[in-house]
């Protein structure tokens, strides 16, 4: 029998939301979500801290330090009154930068801030620690569930890292068929469309440019570090994504050796000088500058 329209609009409904609930049953998902989160507090933590120093500044714009947490919580617990603040409570706080703390206190040119002031400064400053409470429970969530779901990966990079290109991915499964210079490029979509739009510099790097290794190398050396991360990634989603075997203590030793060895590759002929060279000089194929300083050669014709 013939279903009718009405039976068919149902069915399909039933199979679509079926589809729905399976591609969401996994925690991926969750990841992604979580990662996206812990970024957008990270930025909005920054920002109230920028206008809590701000702010306190006026009342103590002698204070630095170096921790936003203690600052926060010195506004929290001493901020009414800097100057009579409690000398064992400070220690306990500041560790061994109480007594110049409290020595400047003593000296400091701010006033006192009033009542309202204060109660203001305070739920500023309890919001700046709410939001650091929160990091670390996201933190907390997202090391255990990133490093459960891709074991390999995570041995291999930062689970924050590793969760950012899950979530740049769009799932496990995604991840595991991308090649190794895409999971490379993975954060740098705005620069690599530059790059086929208008012709810019192609990007070499994307979200793994946070690892240590990688943001810490030489300026010719990121390129080459970035795309050995790129092609262990890429074997190590497919491990995690399709065949669930552990190899990435393998693959770790592998990409030390890989590491090591770029890193003691000598840069190419012409690169440590390329900043000090004429433009004329770097053109080769195109004439010659001559000991008069001119430039012999035949004329290129603008486009």
């Amino acid at each position: 029998m013939k279903e009718t329209p009405e039976e068919k609009r149902n069915r399909l409904l039933s199979l679509a939301k079926l589809n729905v609930g399976s591609a969401y049953a996994g925690t991926e998902h969750s990841i992604a979500q979580a990662i996206a989160s812990y970024n957008e507090l990270e930025k909005t933590r920054n920002l109230v801290h920028e206008k809590l120093e701000e702010w306190y500044g006026i009342f103590f714009p002698e204070l630095r330090l170096s921790n936003p947490i203690s600052y926060a919580k010195f506004i929290e617990r001493f901020g009414m009154d800097k100057k009579s603040a409690d000398r064992p409570a400070v220690t306990e706080l500041l560790g061994g930068a109480a007594d110049q703390v409290l020595a400047l206190a003593s000296r400091s040119i701010g006033r006192e801030p009033s009542g309202e002031e204060y109660e203001q400064l305070k739920a500023l400053a309890q919001l700046e620690l709410h939001i650091v409470e929160t990091e670390d429970k996201l933190d907390k969530y997202l090391e255990a569930s990133t490093k459960k779901l891709m074991p390999n990966i995570t041995y291999l990079i930062d689970y924050k890292v590793a969760a950012e290109l899950l979530a740049r991915a769009g799932s496990l499964e995604k991840l595991a068929l991308m090649p190794a210079g895409t999971i490379q490029l993975l954060g740098a979509e705005k620069a690599l469309f530059k790059h086929i739009k208008f012709g810019s510099k192609s990007p070499k790097y994307g979200s793994i440019f946070k690892l240590q290794q990688v943001g810490n190398a030489g300026r010719f050396d990121r390129g080459r570090i970035a795309r050995a991360y790129g092609a262990k990634l890429a074997i190590a989603a497919r491990a995690d994504g399709i065949s669930k075997n552990f190899i990435a203590d393998k693959l770790k030793e592998q990409l030390e050796e890989t590491i090591k060895r770029q890193s003691n590759r000598p840069p190419k002929p012409g690169r440590q000088n390329n900043q000090h060279v004429g433009r004329g000089q770097q053109r080769q194929g195109r004439g010659d500058f001559r000991h008069d300083g001119n430039w012999h050669g035949k004329r290129q014709r603008r486009q």
